[in-house]
């Protein structure tokens, strides 16, 4: 049963990020709830298996297949959230002009997507290959034509991004991969050698890629080696991304790997290039902690290929997604045990253990923490905003954590601790939920975009909540709510994204990326220093550090918990996550 609410508000934001910590168990009354792991397979957004998909658009203006929601829809009753989907551009591999009708088609294929909850990892190519041997010209498009089709593709991949978990480099080559090429080699006959000119226009595409994304949006390449020679690092643990760089969010975090020939050969058939081989393997293993790994098996090489070797790599390199239609042969060597804990463990998956409700001296509720541990392989890799809701009959409230209040940080095999202290909840009896919606107002409001936890009888698939299981009374509160204008839940399929974990910690009003027409929470500004990630005080507090006002959102039953969300999702990544630079440092000590 849906569940509708009379208002929805950010609570006391800044007043809860600076709150004193919680007082030790044996001075004040606490309630602890353990839930239940649940074995079953999670259909959680932007991890896990993938169904490829693709589209031509030849000479002629054929070839074009459209995305069909209804197969869209099947694949998410398969427990699958997300697809490739190869466009191939062969009409346009010679001109730098792109058809306005081929345009249109890739925003439709965007729109159909996000009307079945399924996003779509994306690559553009000019050509496929046909049967081996591979000989020249492949007819694949020049660096200036490449560069001009990325340009005018920009406007939508940023109207897509909440459908568009990352983009694959493609661009160059057969299929995209980058090898077999007219343009990006010496010599096309012997592809193998690639000069620095050549690692110049290479560097110039991926580039190109970065820049027409948003921020908060990625690019994989084919091979380690495209990565140093984009950054000028070397190989080995050394040169991969650090926690700080995570953290800042620079354009060296915002590059992954996709393997198409995983396990296939002991160097993957040329994605693992240094000499020796170890040093790449060490950089992939150290780098993707951080940044988005997929790809696909390519054929069977036993005993690697087989489920004991498979299983112990996609670990060991934090796999997030994978291809379930190609290589079966390799893909069925698993057995059904092998393939149910891949389709686990690809990414993140997060399992409530405990959450404790502490009283005050008073007997009222007063603050709040909840376990939090990631038995998957990877975590999130785009903004994730994590929240406590408290749902009760004078209203509902949306409470950021005072810290780890972006999922990204909760990193494969860690546990983590949310907290969160009840200062300016308005008095009451609540229902308490873990909130952990998209960060982008195109679907925050859509709970199939929702994470949800793999527990035993605490999802709600209507509202997109993790149900804690706790009934939580807040005495009076130190500031009443202050009514504004009601918040509607985003309507618009492309929305501008929201901003990275690096935006100011407390957005001024007039910049909130909140959805159209929705008001901003009303949070006083402060004088926290954004750019001092390395504080202690989390950032966002007031002069005085005493509560704040609460920006209630509706008082006219038309706002739904969804919406208020949706309003508050991207406020709270700029209010919790000052301090993720040092939360990231501390979780990366923790896995040497």
């Amino acid at each position: 049963m849906r569940r509708t609410f009379a208002g929805i508000a950010i609570a006391g934001a800044t007043a809860l990020i600076a709150a004193a910590p919680m007082a030790a168990a044996d001075e004040h009354d606490s309630s602890t709830v353990t839930y239940e792991a649940s074995d079953e397979i999670v259909a959680n957004p932007q991890r896990g298996f993938y169904h490829h998909t693709e589209t031509h658009y030849r000479a002629d203006g054929s070839g074009y297949t459209p995305l069909d929601r209804a197969t869209l829809e099947g694949f998410r009753d398969e427990g699958i959230t997300q697809i490739l989907r190869v466009f191939y551009l062969e009409k346009f591999a010679a001109t730098p002009e792109l058809d306005p009708e081929f345009l249109q088609l890739v925003q439709a294929d965007y729109d159909t997507a996000r009307e079945a909850g399924v996003s779509i990892i994306t690559r553009f190519a000019y050509v496929q290959g046909g049967a081996w041997p591979y000989e020249p010209p492949f007819g694949d498009a020049p660096v200036d034509v490449v560069l001009a089709h990325v340009e005018q593709l920009a406007p939508i991949l940023q109207a897509n991004s909440d459908v568009l978990p990352v983009v694959q480099n493609g661009l160059i080559g057969l299929w995209g991969e980058g090898y077999y090429t007219d343009h990006f080699v010496a010599d096309p006959a012997n592809p193998g050698v690639v000069t620095e000119e050549d690692w110049a226009n290479r560097s110039a595409v991926t580039q190109a890629l970065l820049d027409a994304l948003p921020a908060d949006r990625g690019v994989q390449v084919r091979t380690m080696l495209s990565k140093q020679k984009l950054f000028d690092v070397p190989t080995g643990a050394e040169g991969a991304i650090t926690a700080e760089q995570a953290a800042a969010g620079g354009d060296i975090a915002r590059v992954g790997h996709h393997n198409d020939c995983l396990l296939a050969a002991p160097d993957d058939w040329g994605t693992f290039l240094s000499d020796p081989i170890e040093l790449d393997q060490q950089y992939l293993e150290a780098d993707s902690l951080y940044v988005p790994v997929g790809g696909e098996t390519c054929n069977v090489n036993p005993p690697r290929s087989e489920w004991p070797s498979a299983s112990a790599e996609l670990a060991r390199y934090h796999y997030s997604y994978l291809n379930r239609d190609y290589n079966k042969d390799v893909l069925n060597s698993w057995g059904e045990e092998g393939l149910a804990e891949t389709a686990k463990r690809l990414g993140y998956r997060f399992v409530l253990e405990d959450s404790t409700v502490t009283s005050g001296a008073d007997g009222g509720a007063e603050a709040i923490s909840i376990d939090v541990r990631n038995d998957g392989w990877a975590a999130p890799y785009t903004p994730r905003p994590a929240a406590l809701v408290l749902q009760g009959e004078t209203g509902s409230y949306v409470v950021p954590f005072a810290q780890n209040g972006d999922a990204r940080t909760w990193l494969p095999g860690t546990t983590t601790t949310l907290s969160a202290t009840l200062d300016a909840v308005p008095e009451g009896t609540y229902e308490a939920s873990l909130a952990l919606p998209a960060a982008d107002p195109g679907t925050a409001a859509d709970p199939r975009y929702a994470i949800q936890t793999a527990n035993v009888g605490t999802w709600n698939a209507e509202t997109g909540l993790n149900d804690l299981g706790q009934s939580v009374t807040v005495e009076a509160a130190a500031v009443p709510p202050r009514p504004t204008d009601p918040a509607p839940a985003p309507t618009d399929p492309a929305p501008a994204p929201a901003p990275s974990p690096t935006a100011p910690a407390v957005p001024a009003p007039d910049a909130s990326p909140a959805p159209t027409d929705t008001p901003a929470p009303s949070v006083p500004a402060g004088d926290a220093d954004p750019g001092d990630a390395d504080s202690d005080d989390g950032g966002g507090a007031t002069d005085d550090g005493g509560p704040t006002d609460l920006a209630y959102t509706g008082s006219n039953g038309a706002s739904t918990l969804a919406g208020g969300i949706a309003a508050g999702s991207a406020l709270l990544l700029g209010l919790g996550l000052v301090a993720v630079r040092r939360v990231l440092r501390r979780r990366a000590s923790l896995m040497e």
